[in-house]
């Protein structure tokens, strides 16, 4: 949970230099990138790790930076994470930048589950529909699950709106049962 709240508050600090200098979304995308590379890498135990000397991973971190060319402020930002011993927080910094900047730019991501996959013509439907629904633009992830026998499972933020088959008979199955 710490470190949950220590990841908030690098985001926050970059996001707002970059809403300073208006730059935000540039700087979430250096992030993304840096964090995807740390990801196939494998890197981030190796950055992290206290066991290697402190000059031999920032040598590795500026060997990376230097191959991703990022803005001085966000190589400023991850060789600072890298002074504090904060490497391992790269990937929950991202995601809540990631959040951050969704706010700010009144967006929301939205998960579809469908049994099978839905037309682009659906897609763009059931994305108008939550738009009206939130009043935010909305960032639609389509996904299929075969267990929810039809029907569909929208989820935005915290709301969860469930009009699958397989809801729909455990409902009727508990209705029945009480009678």
């Amino acid at each position: 949970m710490i470190s949950q709240s220590i990841a908030r508050r690098y985001a926050k600090a970059l996001l707002a230099i970059g809403q300073e200098d208006g730059n935000y979304v540039r700087y979430g995308e250096e992030l993304a990138g840096f964090a995807q590379v740390m990801d196939q890498a494998g890197l981030a135990e190796t950055l992290a790790n206290p066991l290697y000397p402190l000059d031999n991973r920032r040598q590795i971190l500026r060997r990376i930076l230097e191959r991703l060319s990022p803005s001085k402020i966000v190589e400023n930002f991850l060789l600072l994470i890298m002074d504090k011993g904060r490497m391992q927080l790269v990937g929950p910094i991202f995601d809540y930048y990631r959040k951050l900047v969704d706010q700010v730019n009144n967006i929301e991501r939205a998960t579809i589950t469908s049994a099978a996959a839905l037309p682009d013509a659906t897609q763009a439907q059931v994305r108008r529909s939550l738009e009206q629904l939130t009043g935010k633009t909305i960032l639609l992830d389509a996904r299929e699950d075969a267990e929810i026998i039809g029907g569909l499972i929208a989820q935005v933020g915290d709301l969860t709106l469930d009009g699958s088959v397989k809801t729909q008979l455990r409902n009727l199955k508990e209705s029945l049962i009480k009678g």
